[in-house]
């Protein structure tokens, strides 16, 4: 599922074909994805202007001038396809705006998900109330982490993936940034020590701007709007890299296994 840097990667894509631009035309091919599209949708956004674009955890939002947001999540295989030549089988919705652009909502497993809410009302829409504050934030800081981690008896690694904690992190970047900070997945948050929560609060922000400067990554269906892939794979460090050298302390990477989700780290270098 793509994470908060390929989200980013997507609404950065998306703004300069949407921001500013009328919507024309917004073609429905199915009824809904994951849930049911709102029945009004292509109503509501057709010849509304955007008057921003951009994200809040792992979800793209688009606002227009008619008050309403346009709330958009890829789920598990979803891609947005600028100006594409042809109309594919999965292109499932189809904006054109009133200077001529296209962008197809593709999605093969179905997982992702289009909601429309009142712009006012976007901090309690159901997706997004109770959401931590953003990685990439001003609020967010080793003395945040420290309140989130105190006192817990749960993993780092869990403690970082709620998304009531800290908004929009997942495993590929979880498991990045604990090896920078020299913080083994497995151990309590309560027992972290303090400068490991400012080296943790330093990695996440760096390993994510890093990552959207590579365009994200791309291990499965994550690309562009215009077709680009990201590379930021190329320079995984333990995520992906079992058996592998760690890149300190040469010792082979290890794969675990928590909450259903495999987990990469050097039981050498992460304490």
């Amino acid at each position: 599922m793509p994470e908060l840097p390929e989200v980013e990667t997507v609404m950065r894509g998306l703004t300069p074909a949407w921001l500013g631009q009328r919507f024309a035309r917004v073609q429905l091919n199915r009824d809904g994805l994951r849930r049911p599209f709102p029945e009004d949708l292509g109503q509501r956004l057709t010849g509304a202007r955007v008057t921003a674009v951009h994200r809040r955890a792992k979800y793209g939002l688009v606002d227009t001038d008619r008050g309403d947001t346009l709330i958009l999540h890829l789920g598990m295989s979803g891609r947005m396809r600028l100006d594409p030549i042809e109309i594919l089988k999965h292109d499932h919705v189809l904006f054109e705006t009133d200077a001529g652009r296209r962008v197809a909502f593709n999605d093969p497993r179905r997982f992702g998900s289009l909601d429309l809410t009142p712009t006012g009302q976007i901090a309690t829409h159901p997706l997004l109330a109770g959401l931590g504050p953003e990685p990439l934030g001003t609020d967010f800081n080793a003395a945040m982490l420290a309140r989130a981690f105190a006192g817990r008896a749960a993993p780092a690694k869990a403690l970082l993936l709620d998304q009531r904690l800290i908004a929009g992190l997942g495993n590929i970047y979880v498991c990045e940034a604990l090896f920078r900070a020299r913080i083994d997945p497995r151990r309590a948050g309560g027992a972290v020590s303090r400068p490991r929560l400012a080296a943790l609060a330093a990695a996440i922000p760096l390993v994510l701007e890093e990552a959207i400067a590579a365009g994200g990554s791309s291990l499965r269906d994550h690309a562009a709007p215009d077709g680009t892939l990201g590379y930021f794979q190329a320079g995984f460090e333990v995520y992906g890299r079992e058996g592998q050298p760690c890149p300190a302390c040469t010792r082979p990477i290890t794969r675990t296994v928590q909450s259903g989700r495999s987990t990469f780290h050097c039981e050498r270098c992460q304490k």
